[in-house]
């Protein structure tokens, strides 16, 4: 189900709105997705928008959209965003999230996770290996660190936080009560993204 729907998903797709669009989340749901200490951060870390980003390193669509997160990043000074690694496309996808999120440890969490995007070949374990070690990371301390608790809570977080969603596939981009899922425009992705700013 959640392959299939994030594997077919058209470019420019649009997810049906979430159960609980339109209304409030709960103080403490809310807290759990914008502001989890274990999730990583992209932009400015104090801004005054959220967006949430639930992503897997083979999904086709998640690898499209990082140019796209990208320039509107770029383009919003206020926006913060943070990272969630929901690995749904097998082990290889898990390795990736696996070794993605180790590698806050060597302080390269945002140049690894561009890389691993931007490759061709799919997310296993000798591909992850050969990307970070193009990027001179230290792969034995990285796959030590690996098996970190931290690792572990951060995937079993993204998928208890799906579940209680019912998100249906990647990439997927959580804003105030709204969402998106699948490839979006720049446009789309900044519109959510200011909505938000009125919730």
């Amino acid at each position: 189900m959640i392959l299939t729907l994030a594997l077919t998903a058209p470019a420019m797709a649009i997810a049906p709105r979430l159960s609980w669009a339109g209304h409030s989340l709960p103080p403490e749901f809310r807290r759990q997705l914008e502001h989890d200490a274990n999730a990583p951060i992209f932009g400015n870390p104090d801004g005054d928008a959220t967006l949430i980003e639930f992503f897997d390193y083979n999904c086709q669509f998640c690898r499209a959209m990082m140019p796209v997160v990208d320039a509107v990043l770029g383009a919003d000074p206020g926006l913060r965003m943070v990272m969630r690694e929901w690995p749904v496309f097998g082990e290889g996808s898990v390795f990736a999230a696996r070794a993605a999120l180790a590698s806050r440890k060597q302080g390269r969490y945002a140049d690894f996770h561009r890389a691993l995007m931007s490759q061709k070949p799919r997310a296993e374990r000798a591909s992850v290996l050969r990307v970070a070690r193009s990027m001179g990371l230290d792969t034995q301390q990285l796959q030590r660190d690996m098996g970190g608790p931290e690792i572990a809570q951060h995937i079993q977080q993204s998928n208890a936080l799906a579940e209680a969603m019912g998100l249906v596939g990647t990439p997927t981009f959580i804003a105030g009560s709204d969402s998106r899922f699948g490839a979006i425009s720049s446009t789309e992705l900044a519109e959510l993204v200011a909505a938000s700013r009125g919730n």
